[in-house]
C-alpha cells in the first residue's frame, strides 16, 4: 500500500515522505498521490520550501512493473505514464523550491523526481540510474540530463548503468552529501536556509528560474513517453517486463 504523507513545520518547511515497501516502486495511484501532495504544499501560503524524501532502503525504484504486468491491456501503462508525468511536473512547477533528499537507490522514475527538483541532497551511499532500456521503456533522460553532462547521460541510458551520489556531487548536481543517518537533518538544514527568506521573494525566484530554462522539461519528457508506447504496441516491452516480473503477459 502506497503512502504519501506531508508534515508542514512551523518554520515553513513541508516534508513530504513517500513510502511503498519493499523498494518504493510506486503504483499508478502512488504517482498521482505524490503529485497531489506537492500541489497541496505549493498551494499552502505558509510553505516556503518542500523536502521530498522516502522511507525504506531506497528513495525510489520507478514504476511498479508487477502491477503493470498483472493488469490486462494498456490501462496500467497509460496510468503510469500519466502518473509519472503528473508527479515530475508537480516537482518542477511547485511554486516553492523542492529539495530531494535521496537515500539508497534512485532509479527510473526516481530520477524523474530528483532531476526536476531544485536542490539535491543525497546520502553518501546513494546512487542513480535509468535502467528503462532493460524493461523496454524510455523515459527520464530529460531528467538525468539535468544531473550529468550529455555524453555521460547517454552512456548511463544505453548501458543502464548507475552513478554514485559522490560522482554527482563532483559534477555539482548533488549540493550536499550526508551520512545516511543524517540525511534528513542535512536536508532540513538546507531547507531552513531558504525558509528564513521572505516567502514572496522565494516564490518569485522559483517562477523566474523556471521561466529562463532552455529546455521545456514537460514537453521533453512527454516526447520520450511516446516511444515507450510504440515499444509496447510492438510487444517488445511486455516481453522484457515479463522477464523481470516473472509473468507471461506477452503470451496472452
Amino acid at each position: 500500500m502506497s503512502a504519501v504523507t506531508t508534515d508542514v513545520r512551523d518554520d515553513g518547511i513541508a516534508v513530504i515522505t513517500m513510502s511503498h515497501p519493499p523498494v518504493n516502486a510506486l503504483t499508478v495511484q502512488g504517482w498521482f498521490d505524490v503529485a497531489s501532495a506537492l500541489d497541496a504544499a505549493g498551494a499552502d501560503p505558509a510553505v516556503k520550501v518542500v523536502v521530498l524524501r522516502a522511507e525504506g532502503k531506497g528513495y525510489n525504484a520507478g514504476v511498479d512493473i508487477k502491477e503493470m504486468q498483472n493488469t490486462t491491456g494498456f490501462d496500467a501503462l497509460i496510468g503510469a505514464n500519466k502518473g509519472c508525468y503528473a508527479a515530475f511536473k508537480a516537482v518542477y512547477e511547485c511554486p516553492v523550491p523542492v529539495i530531494a533528499a535521496v537515500n539508497g537507490f534512485c532509479v527510473g522514475g526516481g530520477v524523474g523526481l530528483v532531476g526536476n527538483a531544485d536542490i539535491v541532497v543525497a546520502a553518501e551511499n546513494a546512487y542513480f540510474g535509468v535502467p528503462e532500456v532493460k524493461q523496454g521503456a524510455l523515459g527520464a533522460a530529460t531528467h538525468m540530463a539535468r544531473l550529468v553532462p550529455q555524453q555521460m547521460m547517454r552512456a548511463l541510458y544505453f548501458t543502464a548503468a548507475t552513478i554514485p551520489a559522490t560522482e554527482l556531487h563532483r559534477f555539482g548536481s548533488v549540493y550536499r552529501l550526508a551520512p545516511p543517518e543524517q540525511l534528513l537533518e542535512v536536508a532540513l538544514e538546507v531547507a531552513a536556509s531558504i525558509a528564513e527568506k521572505d516567502g514572496r521573494v522565494i516564490r518569485a525566484a522559483k517562477e523566474a528560474l523556471n521561466g529562463i530554462e532552455p529546455v521545456d522539461v514537460n514537453k521533453s519528457y512527454r516526447f520520450e513517453q511516446g516511444f515507450t508506447f510504440e515499444l509496447n504496441l510492438a510487444g517488445v516491452s511486455d516481453e522484457l517486463r515479463d522477464d523481470f516480473a516473472g509473468t507471461d503477459k506477452a503470451k496472452k
